[in-house]
């Protein structure tokens, strides 16, 4: 059975099933300040979906939402590297689509535990949370197999229930000890994160 062709009708399609979740998803990671709430949400929002068009043969059949995740992952990161100037030997490999301090959490103690996370633990556990993301969905966005997907997520979330321990033990001044958390959490690929108050 030949597939349907990638005309003006598949791409008004993807649009209509698929913008409102790509909208939610910068609208949940960028600042208020920085446009969270209005241009730069929507802004970036067309920018996937103008890639989606242009790799239009690229996209996968019954995995379009992941693919326009994963392709939201980078255009967030771009966007970010734009609003600040970065050491090329500061760029992580991986995009970090996820700044805790920027997220619209009304919980502090939320914050402090994701911000102890590294940027892909933080990652896994919003698309999964967040945006509802799991199983082969994740695996494509992450670009692993299935197996390993399950496996990130896993030990994202065992990492995250240490994360709360460890506030826990700091007792009521919510503060994490980032340092140490971060230490047992950080890829290979990024530089340590150093805890600003130490």
């Amino acid at each position: 059975m030949t597939p349907p062709p990638r005309d003006d009708a598949w791409f008004e399609a993807l649009f209509t099933a698929h913008t409102t979740a790509v909208y939610r998803y910068f609208r949940r990671r960028l600042p208020a300040q920085v446009g969270g709430a209005g241009p730069d949400a929507e802004d970036l929002t067309a920018e996937v979906f103008a890639t989606a068009w242009r790799r239009r043969a690229d996209v996968p059949e019954a995995a379009e939402l992941p693919w326009l995740y994963r392709t939201a992952g980078f255009v967030l990161a771009n966007h970010r590297r734009k609003l600040r100037p970065v050491l090329v030997a500061d760029v992580p490999e991986e995009p970090d689509d996820v700044d805790p301090m920027s997220l619209a959490l009304g919980d502090d103690h939320v914050r402090r535990v994701l911000a102890a996370l590294s940027s892909r633990d933080r990652r896994i556990l919003l698309l999964n949370a967040w945006d509802g993301v799991s199983g082969d969905e994740l695996a494509e966005i992450l670009g692993v197999s299935r197996g390993g997907a399950d496996a990130a997520l896993s030990r994202a979330r065992s990492r995250l229930r240490e994360a709360w321990a460890a506030q826990a033990r700091a007792g009521d001044t919510g503060e994490v000890p980032v340092v140490q958390v971060r230490a047992r959490t950080a890829t290979p690929t990024l530089r340590p994160v150093q805890d600003p108050e130490s």
